[in-house]
């Protein structure tokens, strides 16, 4: 995948989502959500140590504005054991925007380094796929002035470029606002043109990601 590519496509979470197993009589809970700010992702791990209190440890870890802002905690878990390979796997899913809490009930026996660092990368793993793993592509946003005649003619176009209606105005004329992928701009516009005999042109509002 290009660098482009890439840049044309947004991954994060769909919402919500917890998971758990047991290794070596220790429970481990993944909790992961899609979060847009510090602010919101700290809540969340507040929230969730608040919620599991009597809990041994509740390790955490964030990744936000493309992998710019990303911090952890090993709640007092050996270092380097539970927060950086939450982070990393978090990192290597390549979702972002997200925070993710793993809970941990001691079990009483000793998992060592390396078992920690697999239960509490697995915990991750998890609570990511429990929330649900999307990616959005980018999408530009038009608005379209026409006659009625003519919006007959483009309700049949539009679906054939997986356009997505976001509103429909119906009043001495009627307006279109709707999104379609990037790479689909220039052939829509281009089949607006030639259907309206250059009267109507789809103007460029914003953008945003989406999918469809």
């Amino acid at each position: 995948m290009t660098e482009e590519t890439k840049a044309e496509l947004y991954t994060t979470l769909a919402g919500e989502g917890s998971d758990e197993f047991e290794e070596r009589r220790s429970i481990f809970i993944g909790h992961a959500k899609h979060v847009t700010s510090e602010e919101e992702a700290m809540e969340y791990v507040k929230a969730k140590k608040k919620e599991y209190s009597d809990a041994t440890h509740n390790c955490w870890a964030y990744l936000l504005k493309g992998g710019i802002v990303a911090r952890y905690s090993d709640d007092g878990e050996p270092q380097g054991t539970a927060g950086v390979p939450m982070l990393e796997t978090i990192r290597k899913s390549g979702v972002c925007d997200c925070v993710v809490v793993v809970t941990r009930y001691f079990g009483g026996i000793l998992l060592g380094a390396g078992g920690l660092v697999r239960a509490y990368s697995h915990g991750t793993k998890i609570a990511l796929d429990a929330a649900e793993i999307v990616t959005y592509e980018k999408y530009t946003e038009l608005r379209l002035d026409c006659s009625y005649s003519d919006y007959q003619k483009y309700s049949v176009i539009l679906p054939t470029f997986n356009a997505i209606i976001d509103n429909t105005d119906f009043t001495d004329k009627v307006t279109v606002s709707f999104a379609v992928k990037e790479t689909a701009v220039d052939a829509l516009s281009q089949k607006i043109t030639e259907m309206s005999g250059g009267r109507d042109k789809a103007e460029r509002t914003g953008e945003r990601f989406d999918y469809r």
